[in-house]
């Protein structure tokens, strides 16, 4: 990781493929990841740990299985959510949108457990930032 500031703006503007995020920092065992979305992700569930967003640029919702029912939750610019470990869910992103993610490392983008996995998401623990 490198050791001097890294632009947010900058970093964004260095790649253009959506839901395939870039790894900006680490802060102790966890990456800060930054994302391009648009469209849909896919149905999926981390089982050891929650999963962290915050909104950047555009709008994100993110529909949720919770024992009570589904459910979706809006997030405009500047807003954080977090998904409970274990909580099935599928990010959505209506236009274009930026967003950042607090993960432990290696957490793979699709879960523990997902559906079929669709073309245009990428299952990775993340990308270098280069």
């Amino acid at each position: 990781m490198s050791r001097e500031p890294v632009s947010l703006a900058s970093a964004l503007a260095s790649f253009s493929e959506q839901w395939s995020p870039r790894i900006v920092t680490a802060v102790n065992d966890y990456d800060v990841r930054i994302a391009k979305v648009e469209g849909e992700h896919v149905w999926h569930v981390h089982d050891y740990t929650d999963e962290f967003f915050l909104v950047l640029d555009g709008e994100l919702h993110i529909a949720l299985r919770e024992p009570d029912g589904e459910r979706t939750v809006v997030l405009p610019k500047g807003s954080v959510f977090t998904v409970p470990r274990g909580t099935e869910h599928k990010p959505y992103a209506p236009a274009p949108a930026a967003i950042l993610l607090l993960e432990p490392t290696g957490t793979s983008t699709v879960g523990d457990r997902h559906d079929d996995v669709p073309a245009h998401v990428d299952a990775t623990t993340g990308h270098a930032l280069t």
